[in-house]
């Protein structure tokens, strides 16, 4: 865990499904989805056996108590060599928070929980046209181009 002067950082537990679900109402409202977000929430039980599993990783930040930031992400154990990678799943501070190193302290959060398992590499998407994502990734990372594409099951 981390923290500045005006906000704090905490890796969740299966302690803070609350704290999980507060997170996932800024992941919402950031990125106007909320019916995404809340309509169908998972069970306590489900939350619990998620924050517990050894593949899920979730941050939040916290400025007085209350979530205004999180991040969300998925250890990918690799087949080809043993190690494996973090794909950050979902990043958001909630609008009145931004540009205030929430985002960029969360990554680096992220890093040290990445080195701490083992992983070699952090990657993420961002949208075309999300201009200030992908300024902060290219600010922490090297950039590539690639196409992303959903299948659907049924």
């Amino acid at each position: 865990m981390s923290s500045s002067a005006t906000f704090r950082l905490c890796q969740l537990t299966p302690d803070d499904v609350t704290l999980l679900e507060t997170m996932m109402t800024v992941f919402g409202e950031a990125f106007q989805d909320v019916d995404t977000y809340t309509a169908a929430r998972p069970s306590k039980d489900y939350l619990e056996g998620l924050l517990a599993s050894k593949y899920f990783i979730a941050l939040a930040a916290l400025k007085d108590g209350a979530v205004v930031g999180g991040l969300a992400a998925y250890q990918l154990q690799k087949f080809e060599r043993q190690r494996s990678e973090i794909y950050i799943y979902d990043l958001a501070v909630a609008a009145g928070h931004r540009r205030e190193g929430i985002a960029t302290a969360l990554i680096e959060e992220l890093k040290t929980v990445a080195a701490s398992r083992g992983a070699y590499v952090i990657f993420i998407q961002a949208d075309r046209g999300d201009e200030p994502a992908i300024a902060l990734y290219s600010k922490l990372g090297k950039r590539e181009d690639v196409l992303h594409f959903d299948i659907r099951i049924a």
